[in-house]
């Protein structure tokens, strides 16, 4: 068999080779001419899957190792029944590290404290769902809304988006992009949606670009209604706004969800789709080696720190995203090449941390977290 990959896509070189003839391309490049014989294609956000690039073609089944797919062309690949496959929830706790991350660069530097606010999480997936838990570690009053959701569960705890953008300090997005139901999301943040929100709330958007108008968020950044504005994703990637990027509090290159461990949970996901759809013997396949970050041990001396001060301290060792935001801003035209070479990003269950005058709430907190705690005289963690 034939499959044509994404270059890109992280520790997938030598998986597939004892079984098949894998053509790997850049994604953007991938082509019709390249399918002409092709049974199977790997790909990320970045390949289109149209009728323009699968008709005539022989391809069986597609893989995205990308949490949203709204890159293929589903209706088309249903008709033609090409079998295609996401890689839902993934890198959802990546994104919850890069959330962590913005949400404590907000706090220290607009000088206030994370508990006194209330964050309002539009889209309560594999995601959404995180973010809330991070919140409530931190004693944040949490909206949640997801309509999806409330209509299916009858639940109580989602409330309507006028009364969350009403009430919520802090707005953080969690939606897939949706042109044409009932849940439509495309635009779903316009000039109308950000009048509805605080004046001098914070805005997050780290889901897909195209859920927020581009002008009408620059227009109300420039009125000084909200405090600031997050942006991880864009609208005509990669050719990216410069106006809002510059007037944005943060601005990164789409690497909300980067971290390696999510990048093997994405491609460890569309091989076992792709290995039970031609019955290869790769049946729980998972990368062999992901590398350990650089420095797995975060050792800290507690005293007279907050609970904040602390959880802060550890998330920052694990991931800086003034350092994502830094690259963006000297050199917005390397959007793509920023993204390709991402470096090394590990999670938090990663790391080993250990404190010192330290209490069972604080070590309960970052174990919730997912860091493996130990104790400060283990000899194996000097």
């Amino acid at each position: 068999m034939k499959i044509v990959a994404d270059d890109k896509i992280p520790f997938l070189k030598g998986t597939l080779e004892p079984f098949a003839e894998v053509i790997y391309l850049p994604g953007k490049q991938i082509a019709r001419k390249d399918l002409k014989d092709a049974d199977a294609l790997i790909i990320r956000t970045r390949t289109k899957c149209t009728s323009e690039l699968l008709e005539d073609t022989p391809v069986q089944f597609i893989g995205t190792a990308t949490i949203g797919f709204d890159h293929i062309d589903t209706q088309f690949c249903e008709k033609h029944k090409i079998q295609w496959t996401n890689a839902p929830g993934c890198n959802s706790s990546s994104v919850q590290q890069y959330i962590a991350s913005v949400l404590l660069k907000i706090s220290s530097e607009f000088g206030f404290s994370l508990k006194d606010k209330t964050i309002g999480i539009v889209g309560v997936g594999n995601v959404g769902s995180k973010v809330e838990k991070f919140a409530r570690i931190l004693g944040m009053k949490v909206l949640l809304c997801d309509p999806p959701r409330a209509r299916k569960e009858e639940n109580s705890k989602f409330t309507k988006l006028k009364i969350l953008l009403r009430e919520s300090d802090i707005v953080t997005i969690h939606v897939p992009l949706d042109f044409v139901t009932e849940d439509k999301t495309y635009h779903l943040f316009g000039q109308k949606s950000f009048k509805m929100m605080k004046k001098g709330a914070f805005y997050i958007n780290s889901s897909r670009g195209e859920v927020v108008d581009t002008a009408s968020v620059k227009t109300v950044l420039r009125s000084g209604w909200l405090s600031g504005a997050v942006f991880d994703v864009w609208e005509n990637e990669p050719d990216i706004d410069l106006d809002l990027m510059t007037n944005a509090f943060i601005s990164t290159p789409h690497i909300a969800g980067y971290s390696t461990d999510g990048k093997a949970n994405g491609t460890a996901m569309v091989v076992n789709a792709l290995s039970e759809k031609f019955n290869l013997p790769l049946k729980n396949w998972y990368p062999p080696e992901v590398p350990p970050p650089v420095q797995p041990v975060i050792e800290m001396d507690v005293k007279g720190k907050t609970i904040e001060e602390i959880i802060s301290e550890a998330i920052i060792h694990t991931y800086n995203i003034s350092e994502d935001e830094g690259k963006l801003r000297s050199s917005p035209a390397g959007f793509e090449k920023q993204r390709d070479d991402y470096p090394l990003r590990r999670e938090f269950p990663a790391y080993s941390i250990s404190l010192s005058n330290s209490n069972k709430k604080i070590l309960k907190l970052l174990e919730e977290l997912g860091f493996k705690v130990v104790p400060p005289s283990d000899p194996g963690h000097k």
